[in-house]
C-alpha cells in the first residue's frame, strides 16, 4: 500500500473557490480505482495549514491518480493561489491494524 502525508501551508485564509475545488479533488480521487483514502484537513491550531492524508492500492494506482483530469485541474487551482510552502511525502507501508 501507498501512503502519502504532508502538509500544505496555504498563507491566507481559504476562499470559496479554493475549497470548493478541493472538495471536488476528494470526491473524484476517491471514486478512483485503487483509492483507498483520500483527505483534507485544517489543522485546528492553524486554520491556514491544510493536512493531506492519501492511501492507495499500489504505485500504478497513484500513478494513474497523477494523469487523472481532476488532478490537472486542481493542479491549476493551486497554481492561481500558489503555497507558501508543502511538505509531503509518500511511503509504502502495510495495511496496519487497529488501535486499541
Amino acid at each position: 500500500m501507498i501512503q502519502i502525508n504532508g502538509t500544505i501551508k496555504l498563507g491566507k485564509p481559504m476562499d470559496a473557490a479554493t475549497r470548493k475545488a478541493m472538495v471536488e479533488m476528494v470526491r473524484a480521487s476517491r471514486a478512483e480505482d485503487g483509492c483507498l483514502d483520500y483527505a483534507f484537513a485544517e489543522d485546528l491550531a492553524d486554520p491556514d495549514t491544510l493536512i493531506l492524508f492519501e492511501r492507495w492500492r499500489d504505485r500504478d494506482a497513484l500513478a494513474a491518480h497523477g494523469q487523472s483530469a481532476h488532478m490537472a485541474e486542481f493542479r491549476g487551482v493551486m497554481a492561481a493561489n500558489p503555497p507558501v510552502s508543502r511538505e509531503i511525502r509518500v511511503y509504502e507501508t502495510d495495511e496496519g491494524e487497529p488501535l486499541g
